[in-house]
C-alpha cells in the first residue's frame, strides 16, 4: 500500500493520547491510580525491559493475566513495541492456553504467578517459547515489573507499521480447534473510531471494566482513552462490588453481558445504590431477555446501548442505541439494532444473494474491521471470507425500519453468560470417558445465563457414570465456563440422513414455545 494512504498504528495513537491528556486520570485499580503521564512513564520502563529481554517488532508474545493495571500496562507496552500479541483468556483451561501458545508460535510469555499450572503446560507444549516473565514474583520466571523498575523513563517511540499483525484473537470453532483471528492495526483502529462515533459517550467517561481484558472489556479501553477518560478495573464481576464502585468512583460507563445485568437486577442492594452517575451501559455478547431489559430500563433509565460483534470483526457490527430502547416499540428490544455507516451489512442466502426484507439470511459483513483471515488456516479463511464477505454464521431478519433481529445461529455454537462455547470441544472431552458411548452438546434456554450448556449423553450398555463426574471432567480439561450446567442421559441421539447428530431435532425438545432459537 502507498505509505501516504496508511493510517496510524495502535502504538502511535496511544503515545499521542499520553501526551495530549497528561495530568488526567487514566487508570484506577483499587487504591492505585495513574495519570496519562504516569502511565506513559511506566510503559516506557516496560518497553525497555522487554527490549532487553529480546522482544522486538514482530515478536510473538502471549499474555496471561487477571484484570489489573499491570496487565493493561504490559499490553500497552507490547502494542508500542509492535509485537504480534495474544491475550489469553484467564477463565480458559490450561489445556487451551497451551494449545494457543503453541499454535500462535509465540516466543515470549508474561503471566501472573496464579497461572503456574498453565505456564507449565505451555512450556511443555510450545518449543517456540524462549523466555518467560512473571508479573510480580513467580517461580517460573523473572519479575518483569521489578526489572522495569530499574529503567529511567524516556520518550516513547512507536516501533510498529500499520501493515503489521497487531494481534491474534483466538476463537473456538465447530471443529473443536481454536482458530487464531488475524487483525492488523486497521481493524482495532476502525473499531475504535466507530465506537467513538456511534456510542453515546458521557464527557470524559469513567469506564468500569469487569470482564476479561482478553474479551470486549479490553476492546473498550482505547475508545475511553481517545475520549480522555478513565478506565477503572476490577478483577471480575460481583454485583455488590460493581455497585460500590459506581458510587465511589462516580462511574459513568460500563460494559456488561446480559447475565450480569440479571444479577444486578436481583441484587438486594440495588434499590439503595446510587447509580445516578451511570450514563452509558453497554451490553452484548448474547441476546438479552426483553422482559429483563424493560426492568433494567425502569431502574437505570434510558442509558442502555446494545452491540453485536464477533472476534472476526470487532465491535460494533450493529448497535441498538438508547433512543431505540423505546417502550412504545417493545418488539425492538429483541433487536440488535442497525449497522454503523462505516461498514456494509447484508443478509445473504446460501448462494450469497441478498434475501428479501423480512426473510431470514446470514449476516455478512464488509469493512475495515473484518479480519485478515485465520492464522495458518487458508481453507477456513477462504470459507469465512468467500465472495468478499465475512460470513458470520448468525441468521437474522430485517424489519421495515432497518432493525436487525438475530433468530438463529448457523454455526454450532452456544452463547452462555456472554461467552462463545463450541459444543465439539465439550463432546470431545465427554467421549474420552470410558462410560460414554455418544455425546451431543446443545444450548438450552436459561433465565440466568441466556443459554446454559446441556450435554445429552448415551452411556455404554451397563456402564454407570454420574452427572457430576462428567461435568467435573469437562471443567478439568476446558474450564468451568465451558463445562455443562447439566447432563441428560438418553438411549440414543437423533441422527441426520448422513448419520450425524441432528442438533435441530435435539434442540426442538428443549426450545418448544420459544419464538426464536437464541435466548
Amino acid at each position: 500500500m502507498d505509505a501516504s494512504l496508511q493510517g496510524p498504528t495502535i502504538g502511535a495513537i496511544i503515545i499521542r493520547l499520553i501526551a495530549r491528556y497528561g495530568d488526567r486520570e487514566a487508570l484506577v485499580e483499587g487504591g492505585r491510580r495513574l495519570t496519562y503521564a504516569q502511565m506513559g512513564a511506566r510503559v516506557s520502563q516496560l518497553v525497555q525491559a522487554l527490549r532487553a529481554g529480546g522482544v522486538e517488532r514482530g515478536s510473538g508474545l502471549c499474555q496471561l493475566h487477571a484484570n489489573s493495571i499491570d496487565a493493561l500496562l504490559i499490553r500497552t507496552a507490547a502494542q508500542v513495541l509492535g509485537v504480534r500479541l495474544v491475550v489469553l483468556n484467564p477463565l480458559s483451561s490450561a489445556e487451551d492456553h497451551a494449545f494457543i501458545a503453541k499454535d500462535s508460535l509465540s516466543e515470549f510469555l508474561i503471566a501472573d504467578a496464579a497461572f503456574e499450572n498453565s505456564v507449565s503446560r505451555i512450556l511443555d507444549a510450545s518449543p517456540s517459547i524462549k523466555k518467560i516473565w512473571g508479573t510480580g514474583p513467580a517461580d517460573f520466571g523473572d519479575d518483569l515489573t521489578a526489572l522495569a523498575d530499574g529503567y529511567v523513563p524516556e520518550p516513547l517511540s512507536d516501533d510498529s507499521d500499520p501493515e503489521d499483525i497487531a494481534q491474534l484473537v483466538y476463537t473456538g470453532g465447530t471443529t473443536g480447534v481454536p482458530k487464531g483471528v488475524v487483525h492488523k492495526h486497521r481493524a482495532t483502529i476502525a473499531s475504535t473510531t466507530t465506537m467513538c462515533a456511534e456510542f453515546e459517550w458521557p464527557d470524559r467517561p469513567r469506564m468500569l471494566v469487569v470482564t476479561a481484558l482478553s474479551h470486549a472489556g479490553g476492546g473498550l479501553v482505547l475508545p475511553v482513552w481517545v475520549k480522555g477518560g478513565t478506565v477503572v478495573l476490577q478483577p471480575g464481576f460481583d454485583p455488590g462490588r460493581f455497585l460500590s464502585a459506581v458510587e465511589s468512583e462516580r462511574i459513568s460507563a460500563a460494559w456488561l453481558v446480559p447475565t450480569m445485568i440479571y444479577r444486578l437486577l436481583d441484587h438486594p442492594g440495588l434499590d439503595q445504590a446510587d447509580v445516578s452517575s451511570l450514563k452509558l451501559m453497554i451490553y452484548g455478547g448474547a441476546p438479552i431477555q426483553p422482559a429483563a431489559l424493560e426492568r433494567a430500563l425502569d431502574r437505570f433509565g434510558p442509558v442502555f446501548l446494545q452491540l453485536y460483534a464477533q472476534r472476526e470483526a470487532p465491535m460494533p457490527l450493529t448497535t441498538l442505541n438508547s433512543w431505540d430502547h423505546d417502550p412504545a416499540y417493545p418488539e425492538r428490544l429483541a433487536s440488535c439494532g442497525h449497522p454503523p455507516p462505516t461498514l456494509q451489512l447484508k443478509l445473504l442466502d446460501e448462494s450469497d444473494q441478498e434475501v428479501a426484507q423480512g426473510d431470514v439470511g446470514e449476516i455478512c459483513i464488509r469493512g475495515p474491521v473484518v479480519m485478515q483471515g485465520y492464522w495458518n488456516q487458508p481453507e477456513a479463511t477462504a470459507e469465512a471470507l468467500r465472495n468478499g464477505w465475512l460470513h458470520t454464521g448468525d441468521m437474522a431478519r430485517e424489519d421495515e425500519a432497518g432493525f436487525i433481529y438475530i433468530v438463529d445461529r448457523k454455526k454450532d455454537m452456544i452463547i452462555s453468560g456472554g461467552f462463545n462455547i463450541y459444543p465439539k470441544e465439550i463432546e470431545d472431552v465427554l467421549t474420552r470417558h470410558p462410560a460414554v458411548a455418544q455425546a451431543a452438546v446443545i444450548g438450552v434456554p436459561d433465565d440466568q445465563w441466556g443459554e446454559k450448556v446441556l450435554a445429552v449423553v448415551v452411556p455404554h450398555e451397563a456402564a454407570a457414570v454420574m452427572e457430576e463426574e462428567l461435568i467435573e471432567l469437562v471443567k478439568q480439561h476446558k474450564g468451568s465456563v465451558i463445562a455443562p450446567k447439566a447432563v441428560d442421559f438418553a438411549d440414543s441421539i437423533p441422527l441426520t440422513a448422513l448419520g450425524k447428530p441432528d442438533k435441530r431435532v435435539l434442540r426442538a425438545r428443549y426450545w418448544a414455545g420459544e419464538d426464536r432459537q437464541v435466548h
